[in-house]
């Protein structure tokens, strides 16, 4: 199949450090261009891609520093996606909601991924507005928050096999992996690690958004629980091997609708157990009592350090395989696309039957026109439309 994938600006594909939405959408171009499709990758000029790169920016958005705007770039992406519309079976956007006016008139030839929370009000009137979108969600809990639009299912994010490696010992520390932000609650992972005895090492990046967040809460708790509370920063992907192989779990205390957590599958390929409260995605990705516990409370969470540190690692990794890999996804996604060009076909077949059963009413109320027409022969019957 021919198939465009349209990534956001932000953070270059892959991202160097954080970045979940444009490290999916690397894992998706690869693994398809792997299994023999001809895929095409709208994103920042910095991107690397086994497929063929149309540069929508100069780099990365978010770490140019003379970029004040994003809008303008996202635009200029969607223009040169629109030149180059008649080029592919498939439009797959990772944007939200920006391309919805430009693909409106052929929906059905695209796909929209929707990577962030859909529990703002604002998002409602769009999407019932432009409710022929065709939409996957990337875990169940997404869907309830938007009713009576196209959902064509839900795709769960997947991990190349190799990317991450299986660790069968792991260190004497817990881990927090991701954002300093309030829905994150890296402060209740300091309050699970202090009553369960054990060490917390924070690797997460601090967006301009949550620097007072971290300034005025979480700085201050680091330094007050320092040594047995490390903020390591980001990291990359080199680096996050070892630090999620080497935790005895990963704590995910987040206090919002997670649409999924790529973090807690990374975890589960190193075969690190996660401990993670009931949000969101939570309760579909981690199977309790193999790959982590799911929990409610500080209590529950302080009592799953101990009972995670007795679970079998290789099964962890287990569960990853059978239900996290880049393959898994990249196949879910194509039988999605293949579902999108058979019924694009069917319409594009009744639109052309209906246009020839109007042109025989058309011949049959004329006598001349009907002796001069091709339809005198075999005529298309006027039940045709009902097939």
């Amino acid at each position: 199949m021919r198939i465009a994938q349209i990534a956001p600006l932000h953070e270059r594909v892959p991202p160097r450090l954080y970045g979940g939405t444009e490290r999916v959408v690397s894992f998706l171009t690869e693994e398809l261009v792997r299994q023999g499709h001809e895929v095409t990758l709208f994103a920042s000029g910095d991107s690397e891609t086994s497929a063929r790169l149309v540069p929508c920016c100069e780099m990365a958005l978010r770490l140019n520093p003379s970029v004040r705007d994003h809008l303008p770039y996202h635009m200029i992406m969607l223009e040169k996606v629109r030149q180059r519309i008649d080029q592919f079976d498939i439009l797959h956007f990772h944007i939200d909601l920006l391309h919805g006016p430009l693909v409106r008139a052929i929906a059905n030839w695209t796909l929209t991924t929707l990577h962030g929370r859909l529990d703002l009000p604002d998002l409602v009137p769009f999407y019932q507005t432009f409710r022929e979108l065709p939409l996957v969600s990337i875990s169940n809990d997404q869907q309830r928050y938007l009713h009576n639009v196209n959902w064509l299912g839900t795709v769960y994010h997947g991990l190349p096999r190799d990317l991450l490696a299986f660790q069968s010992r792991a260190g004497g520390y817990l881990a927090f992996l991701g954002r300093i932000a309030p829905e994150k609650r890296p402060d209740l992972a300091i309050e699970i690690a202090a009553r369960s005895g054990m060490p917390l090492k924070i690797a997460a990046k601090v967006d301009r958004a949550d620097q007072a967040y971290w300034d005025t809460q979480i700085r201050p708790m680091v330094e007050a629980h320092h040594p047995d509370v490390e903020f390591i920063g980001e990291i990359d992907e080199r680096d996050k091997e070892n630090f999620l192989g080497g935790a005895a779990a990963l704590l995910f205390p987040v206090d919002w609708p997670e649409p999924f957590g790529l973090v807690m599958i990374e975890a589960m390929a190193c075969g690190t157990p996660v401990i993670a409260f009931r949000r969101g995605s939570v309760p579909e990705i981690v199977t309790e009592g193999v790959s982590g516990f799911v929990v409610d409370t500080i209590e529950e969470a302080v009592t799953a350090v101990g009972r995670a540190t007795r679970l079998d690692r290789a099964k962890v990794r287990a569960e990853f395989d059978c239900r996290f890999t880049a393959e898994r996804m990249a196949r879910d996604y194509v039988n999605i696309y293949k579902k999108l060009v058979s019924k694009r076909s069917r319409s594009v077949q009744l639109e052309m039957l209906n246009q020839r059963r109007q042109e025989w009413y058309e011949v049959r109320s004329s006598p001349a026109r009907w002796l001069k027409s091709d339809l005198v022969l075999g005529g298309l019957p006027p039940a045709v439309e009902r097939r």
